[in-house]
C-alpha cells in the first residue's frame, strides 16, 4: 500500500494516544507526537513508517494550512487596547529572547549560527498549549488572557520574517550581495502577488459561494491556500509563507469566517501527519544519554524565558499578578518551534543533535504548562502578603471580548431577516446579520448592518458574531433541518442565549421549545391568528376584544388553534371561555387579566 499504509498506522496511534492525552489533560498534539516516535524507525517494537519522506512533505502541508489559519485569523482591529505591547512589545520579547538563546549557545560551545537559531526557537510560546489552559481555567475574559493572546498572534506572525532570513543566513560570507538580490526579486514578486490576490480572489470566493456548493467552496479555498503557496515557493520563498499571505487576503472577504470554518478541518487533518513526523525525528536514546543537559535546558529555558516576558510585560504598564500569569503561561516553546526545527536543519543551521534538544524541549515545555500554571495563584498569594503595596496599582483596560456587545444577531438576511433589521434600526442599530448567500449579503451592507458571511452552523461563525454577548438571537431560517441543526449549535455552545426562531410547522414548533427557544413564531399559525382577528371584527366584536383573544391564543403557545376538539367562547361580559367538547371542561379567562 505505499505511503497509504503509513497513513493508517499513523492514524491509528495518533488516534490511541490522542485519547490518552485527552485524559490526562495533556495537549493532544503529545499524544501525535508520541504516536510519531513509537512508529518511526528509531524504536525497536511494532508497526514502524517506511516512506518517512513522504509523510513528511505531507506534513509540509499541514504547516502551510497552520499559517493559513493563522493569517486567517489575524485580528489587528481586535488589539487596539493591547496593541502597544502586541506591537511593540512581542517584538522587543522575542529580540530579548533571541539574545538569550544565543548567550546560551555560547555558553554551551555551540556555533553563532546554531546559537541564533537557539534564541529563534525559544522566542515562540505555544498559542494552541496557552489558549487551551486559559479556557480550561476560565480565564478568556480576563486581562491577562487578552495580553496573551494579542502577544500569541503577532508572535505568530514574526515567524514568518524569522523562516526568510534565517534559511538565508549561511550564505552571508561571500554572497550577501546575491542574497539581497534575490530577497529583493521574491519580496517584489510577493507585492505583485498579493496585489493581485485582493483584487481577485475575494470575487473568486464570492463566486463561488453562490454556487452553494459546500464541496466546490472547499475545493476552492484549499487551492487558493495551496497554490498561493506553490507560487512563493517558485520565487524562493517558503510554501507556508504563501499560504500565509492568501489566508490574510481572504481575511478580507465576507467569507472569511466560512472559509476558516472549512478550512479547520483539513488544517487539523495535516497538522496530525506534521505532529507525528516530529515524532519520528526523535530518537528515545539519544534523550536517555543526554537527559542531565536536557533538564538542565529546560530549567534555564523556563527561569530566562519567564523573566523575559514577564519583565516586558511590566515595562508596558502591567502589574500586579500580570507580569508573573504572562511569564509563566507563555513559557512553553511554541509548535512553530517544531516548523523552524525542520527547517534549521534543512538549511543546515541546526545539527542533528541540537534538532532533537530543541524538539525534545519544546514538546516536554507544552506537557509542563498546565502544571506550571497551578503555582501562580500561590505565588501571587505569597507575593501579596509580603508586598502589599504593589496590589493598589490599576492596570489597563482590559480588551473587549467582542467588538459588539447587547447586540443583535439576525440569523438569514431574507425577507424576514431584512424586515426584521428595518424594523428595530431606529431604536437599536447594534445588529450583527448572519448570511451565505451573496446577494443578500450585499444588501445588508447596502442598508448599513455588519455582515459575517458564512453557514451559521458553523462554530467559527456563531464566535464572530459574540452570540455569548448578544441580547438575543432572531433566527428567521425557515428550513427545518438546518434551523434545528443551528439551533443545537447555540444551545450547547451558548446555554444562556436568548433566541426568538421561525418554526416551519407546529411540529417544528415543539422541537424548538424542546431546544430551549425563548419564543418562537408559526407563520401558517400567525396568519390564522390573523384571520381570527379580522372575522371576528367582521362579527361586531369589539376591536379589544378581538385583540384580548388573540393575545390569549398566543399566550397558549397555539394549543387551542391544533386541538380541534377545543371551542372558542366570548360570553356577553367579553370572557374568553374554551370549552373541551369531549369532556365539557370548561376554562375562562377573564379579559380583564389579559389588559396589561
Amino acid at each position: 500500500m505505499g505511503i497509504a499504509e503509513d497513513i493508517v498506522i499513523i492514524a491509528v496511534f495518533a488516534l490511541a494516544f490522542g485519547i490518552i492525552a485527552q485524559k490526562l489533560h495533556l495537549p493532544i498534539m503529545m499524544g501525535y507526537i508520541i504516536a510519531g516516535v513509537l512508529v518511526g524507525p528509531h524504536t525497536s517494537f511494532g508497526p514502524h513508517i517506511t516512506h518517512i519522506k513522504d509523510v513528511e512533505t505531507l506534513a509540509d502541508i499541514g504547516i502551510a494550512l497552520l499559517l493559513f489559519t493563522v493569517g486567517l485569523e489575524f485580528p489587528i482591529e481586535k488589539l487596539s487596547s493591547v496593541k502597544k505591547i502586541a506591537i511593540i512589545g512581542t517584538p522587543l520579547q522575542m529580540l530579548l529572547c533571541i539574545g538569550f538563546g544565543t548567550l546560551v549557545g555560547h555558553c554551551f560551545n555551540w556555533s553563532l549560527l546554531s546559537s541564533v537559531w537557539f534564541g529563534c526557537l525559544i522566542s515562540v510560546s505555544s498559542t494552541m498549549v496557552v489558549l487551551r489552559v486559559l479556557n480550561d481555567r476560565g480565564l478568556t475574559g480576563t486581562l491577562s488572557s487578552q495580553v496573551m493572546t494579542a502577544i500569541l498572534i503577532m508572535q505568530d506572525l514574526m515567524v514568518i520574517p524569522i523562516m526568510i532570513i534565517m534559511p538565508q543566513v549561511h550564505q552571508l560570507q561571500g554572497q550577501l550581495g546575491d542574497m539581497a538580490l534575490s530577497l529583493s526579486i521574491s519580496l517584489v514578486g510577493v507585492a505583485f502577488l498579493v496585489l493581485i490576490g485582493l483584487r481577485w480572489l475575494p470575487h473568486m470566493i464570492t463566486s463561488v459561494a453562490a454556487s452553494r456548493s459546500q464541496e466546490l467552496f472547499m475545493v476552492t479555498v484549499l487551492a487558493i491556500g495551496l497554490g498561493m503557496g506553490y507560487i512563493t515557493y517558485l520565487t524562493g520563498l517558503s510554501f507556508a509563507f504563501g499560504a500565509f499571505l492568501a489566508g490574510i487576503i481572504l481575511s478580507r472577504s465576507d467569507y472569511s469566517h466560512e472559509v476558516l470554518s472549512v478550512i479547520t478541518p483539513l488544517r487539523d487533518l495535516f497538522s496530525l501527519l506534521f505532529f507525528a513526523s516530529v515524532g519520528l525525528m526523535i530518537e528515545p536514546d539519544f534523550i536517555s544519554s543526554n537527559w542531565a543537559n536536557l533538564l538542565l535546558l529546560l530549567i534555564i529555558v523556563f527561569l530566562g524565558k519567564s523573566l523575559i516576558m514577564g519583565l516586558t510585560t511590566r515595562l508596558f504598564g502591567y502589574v500586579n499578578v500580570m507580569p508573573l500569569a504572562v511569564g509563566m503561561y507563555m513559557f512553553p516553546i511554541g509548535e512553530f518551534a517544531f516548523v523552524l526545527a525542520r527547517l534549521g536543519k534543512s538549511s543546515h543551521g541546526l545539527d542533528n543533535n541540537l534538532y532533537m534538544t530543541i524538539v525534545t524541549l519544546a514538546a516536554v515545555s507544552m506537557t509542563l504548562t498546565p502544571l506550571v500554571s497551578e503555582i501562580v495563584s500561590p505565588i501571587y498569594s505569597w507575593w501579596r502578603k509580603y508586598f502589599p503595596g504593589s496590589s493598589q496599582i490599576t492596570a489597563p483596560a482590559a480588551a473587549e471580548n467582542c467588538e459588539m456587545k447587547k447586540h443583535i444577531v439576525i440569523i438569514g438576511y431574507g425577507r424576514v431577516g431584512r424586515s426584521i433589521c428595518n424594523a428595530i434600526k431606529s431604536r437599536n442599530n447594534n445588529i450583527i446579520v448572519i448570511e451565505q448567500f451573496p446577494n443578500r449579503i450585499e444588501q445588508a451592507k447596502e442598508d448599513g448592518f455588519k455582515v459575517i458571511g458564512g453557514n451559521a452552523s458553523s462554530d467559527i461563525i456563531l464566535q464572530a458574531a459574540c452570540i455569548n454577548a448578544a441580547k438575543y438571537v432572531m433566527l428567521t431560517i425557515p428550513d427545518r433541518p438546518t434551523s434545528n441543526y443551528i439551533l443545537r449549535k447555540i444551545r450547547r455552545n451558548y446555554p444562556q442565549a436568548k433566541i426568538c426562531a421561525r418554526a416551519a410547522s407546529m411540529e417544528h414548533f415543539r422541537e424548538m421549545l424542546f431546544y430551549g427557544v425563548s419564543s418562537a413564531v408559526v407563520p401558517e399559525e400567525e396568519a390564522s391568528l390573523s384571520m381570527i382577528h379580522e372575522a371576528m371584527l367582521l362579527s361586531d366584536y369589539s376591536k379589544d376584544v378581538a385583540d384580548k383573544v388573540i393575545a390569549y391564543l398566543r399566550s397558549q403557545n397555539y394549543e387551542p388553534l391544533i386541538e380541534a376538539h377545543e371551542e372558542l367562547i366570548v360570553n356577553d361580559d367579553n370572557d374568553i371561555q374554551i370549552r373541551n367538547n369531549q369532556t365539557n371542561e370548561t376554562l375562562t379567562v377573564y379579559t380583564d387579566a389579559l389588559e396589561a
